[in-house]
């Protein structure tokens, strides 16, 4: 792979603009929505705002785990939840016009359902007003009882992110997360629901080999995952680890080609990518 700790010229970002930004933005605006642009600082925020989406991120805005790539606020306790959140949010897809809705959200250790069954309830309240509207889940890393919530509101997608291969999860990820924790929540997504996409997603440029993502490829194939995305990990700010190298396009390209052979049904691998770049097309 690629060696570079320098930003490389590949690495740009959009700038925003346009009448579907205005909308998306005026929309999040009024219904006092969040979003995983804003509060996790993605890079695609102008390109997908500007098509008119935005990743929706529920269950407040602080979250209760502490991962050393994210820029979201944590803290031991979250916002309480919001009741009308699941009717403003299906309020505001309609709005939107979306046929794809992506909803994420924090973590939420401190709620005794980790938030599962709002989780549930947002997707339902989107489908009830919106019925042509597929929507994904990119869930935290539910299981059991969590998990059959989120199913029985009958998703399009579940997803939920790996972010990085074996040997760096205790390096980057808060203590409560594991491979094994994140791969048995993708196993029982598939299990509970076949017909269900899943998805997940890694970060690269964090000091990984590239046996090692061959290997978390095997293991996410290992449990049926349909979909695949890799992007160039970027630091929010100083208070998040640094980035050990920038991968090429054509590294992302040749890595893209590799997952594809071994069996993902969609790839998405290119430095910008996260995971719900473009996902409606995914």
């Amino acid at each position: 792979m690629a060696n570079s700790t320098s930003k490389p010229d590949w690495i740009r970002v959009r700038a925003p603009g346009g009448e579907s930004w205005k909308k998306v933005e005026e929309t999040l605006s009024r219904h006092k929505l969040h979003t995983v642009c804003d509060e996790a600082h993605c890079p695609n925020k102008g390109e997908c705002w500007g098509m008119g989406t935005a990743a929706f991120m529920i269950l407040g805005d602080i979250c209760t785990r502490h991962c050393r790539f994210c820029a979201v606020t944590t803290a031991k306790t979250g916002r309480p939840v919001r009741d009308a959140e699941a009717a403003l949010l299906a309020v505001a897809v309609k709005e939107l016009a979306l046929g794809y809705a992506v909803i994420t959200s924090v973590d939420r250790d401190d709620l005794p359902d980790r938030g599962a069954g709002h989780f549930a309830s947002c997707i339902t309240s989107i489908k009830e007003i919106n019925p042509a509207c597929k929507v994904e889940a990119l869930i935290p890393d539910y299981c059991g009882e969590e998990m059959l919530s989120v199913i029985n509101a009958a998703p399009h997608t579940i997803a939920h992110n790996i972010e990085t291969v074996r040997s760096l999860q205790g390096a980057i990820r808060d203590s409560r997360a594991s491979f094994d924790k994140s791969l048995r929540t993708l196993y029982e997504a598939k299990s509970a629901c076949p017909e269900i996409l899943t998805k997940s997603s890694l970060l690269l440029g964090l000091g990984e080999t590239e046996d090692e993502l061959c290997s978390a490829m095997d293991e996410l194939r290992s449990v049926s995952v349909d979909i695949l995305v890799m992007g160039q990990y970027l630091r929010p700010s100083k208070g998040q680890i640094p980035v050990k190298e920038y991968i090429s396009p054509g590294t992302f390209t040749r890595l893209g080609d590799i997952a594809r052979e071994k069996g993902f049904a969609a790839v998405v691998s290119s430095p910008l990518a996260r995971t719900s770049y473009h996902a409606a097309s995914t």
